[in-house]
């Protein structure tokens, strides 16, 4: 496993995130819970391999304690990946 798949895992990880919030406005405001569903089902395989990826790459990459809470909050956060992605995926 590689930091390159972990980026990519973040980013769309992030991105089904945001996707989640307008979906809501679909399920409440427009009374149609389908997108809601569908987002909400992508949303959470990408999170539950995001996870996984994090604890498998602590090890290979020798992350802090520190830094490795920061990668796991940071996926309860909107926008949270995005700096991760920024911050510790870039490679130069």
């Amino acid at each position: 496993m590689n930091l390159k798949n972990f980026r990519t895992v973040a980013i769309l990880e992030g991105i089904s995130y945001l996707l989640l919030a307008v979906t809501m406005y679909y399920k409440y405001v427009l009374d149609n819970g389908l997108p809601n569903k569908i987002v909400g089902m992508i949303h959470g395989v990408l999170f539950i391999v995001y996870i996984i990826m994090a604890f498998v790459l602590r090890k290979e990459q020798k992350w802090l304690l520190s830094t490795f809470s920061i990668i796991l909050i940071a996926s309860l956060i909107p926008f949270g990946t995005f700096y991760i992605e920024h911050k510790y995926l870039r490679t130069n």
